[in-house]
């Protein structure tokens, strides 16, 4: 069954290329198409999609209107992916996307969707759960990071911050192996050592993931 797909952006030009991008991968159909905030959310209410892609900027005020959107969407609609989609590197709009959890959320850049494969990729992973950073994006947020010399996360190793890198862009414990070429128990080794270090030992395995990704993003105690 494909999966359907909700797009959001007051760009006629953006909006037809996401289209066309999308129409290249026979297992996603399109739901819904719309160009503000009000219509993207009584698009997913009236079509209940499995996924979302949208602008982080449209109508009425041109701010964050996709991060909003993602948090509301997330709220009443937990099984439904978003995808936002941005022009610039804006590493505080991923921070505030990201801050009530990770799972079923993706930041991208829209130069991204000059890329099929990567465009239907990330609708694929926020449906299953997962997500998505941007590489510029988190290069952006290290560089912010590294200035914050109080940050916990330099009680870390060279290689366990290679692990946390690629645990924020949403990779799993096979793919950071494969990232990094280690063994998937080393992976669980240095993650464990991570959730140690960072004071994260006493939750969740998904929320001390979850927190982790959320301290490297934002690079604070």
């Amino acid at each position: 069954m494909a999966l359907t797909v909700v797009i959001a952006e007051d760009s006629l030009l953006m909006r037809e290329g996401v289209k066309s991008v999308l129409a290249l991968d026979d297992e996603i159909e399109i739901a819904g198409v719309c160009g503000d905030y009000d219509g993207l959310i009584a698009a997913v209410y009236a079509n209940e999609p499995d996924a979302v892609i949208t602008d982080i900027r449209m109508p009425p005020t041109q701010t964050d209107e996709g991060i909003r959107a993602a948090n509301l969407i997330h709220a009443s609609h937990p099984n439904v992916g978003v995808v936002v989609l941005s022009q610039y590197v804006e590493p505080r709009y991923a921070l505030s996307l990201f801050e009530t959890g990770t799972s079923g959320r993706a930041y991208l850049l829209k130069e991204r969707v000059a890329d099929p494969g990567e465009l239907a990729a990330a609708v694929r992973q926020v449906v299953s759960g997962g997500s998505v950073v941007d590489p510029r994006v988190v290069d952006a947020l290290v560089t912010g990071r590294t200035a914050d010399r109080q940050s916990p996360l330099h009680r870390l190793t060279e290689r366990e911050m290679e692990v946390l890198a690629e645990m924020a862009t949403g990779a799993n414990n096979a793919a950071i192996g494969e990232a990094l070429f280690i063994s998937a128990r080393s992976v669980e080794k240095h993650i464990n050592a991570i959730f140690t270090k960072l004071d994260l030992s006493h939750t969740e395995d998904i929320h001390r993931r979850v927190r982790a990704v959320l301290l490297y993003l934002g690079g604070q105690p």
